[in-house]
């Protein structure tokens, strides 16, 4: 499938040769086309999710909607967040297409200024990278608050660039290890339930399949 993923509080890849930014750069991004992702929901939300049983989740950095719209079709009542409006509102549509714009609330949040009210049994924070000055540790941490007693913290972010990137020496992706260790102020006495790193296929930009690594964590709170 075509990525779905998050970059400065946001589900994107950051193109290599742009800084990082925030609302006004990804209503601009969004709006070069009627659709920047697939469609599909985030393979390993899926697989780490699918067995749960449905409560309240919280999309941090939902993007056009796919991974809010497959939590509700499966019975969760959703809230979706995201820095850019743009991608709100596409993401409301796909909703309401979907029909299942009745079990999901979607909200704009600069997660580095605001961050939703409320527990939730599942928060998901999928692809949320640390480029420029994104206090991403603290935006971990702050998720992890959000879970709710004996619900469940998602997070998964990428291993490394792809192969087919250029790199910048200012993105550092944590290890599973790292990522446990940023959240340990919350999530201490936390079930560790998952916490390595997995192979993927992604498409390529010429469209051909190509492979990379992602790291992947998973953790419930006490009942």
């Amino acid at each position: 499938m075509t990525e779905h993923t998050h970059t400065h509080a946001h589900s994107h890849d950051h193109p290599a040769d742009a800084p990082p930014a925030g609302e006004a750069f990804w209503d601009g991004r969004y709006g070069e086309s009627d659709r920047i992702w697939s469609g599909e929901a985030n393979a390993m939300l899926v697989h780490e999710v699918s067995a749960l049983a449905p409560g309240r989740a919280l999309d941090l950095g939902c993007g056009e909607g796919a991974d809010a719209v497959w939590l509700a079709r499966r019975g969760w009542t959703v809230t979706g967040t995201d820095i850019s409006g743009v991608a709100l509102g596409r993401a409301a549509e796909h909703a309401a297409e979907a029909e299942v714009a009745d079990r999901i609330t979607f909200a704009r949040h600069d997660l580095t200024e605001s961050f939703p009210e409320g527990e939730f049994d599942l928060v998901s924070a999928c692809f949320l990278h640390n480029y420029g000055d994104f206090p991403r540790d603290a935006v971990l941490r702050a998720a992890a608050s959000a879970v709710a007693p004996g619900g469940t913290l998602l997070v998964v972010g990428h291993a490394g660039w792809a192969p087919w990137q250029e790199e910048r020496e200012e993105a550092h992706f944590p290890t599973p290890e790292e990522v446990l260790a940023q959240l340990e102020p919350v999530t201490a006495g936390w079930e560790v339930l998952r916490a390595e790193e997995t192979e993927r296929v992604q498409n390529q930009p010429d469209g051909t399949p190509g492979t990379r690594t992602d790291n992947v964590v998973r953790v419930r709170r006490p009942a």
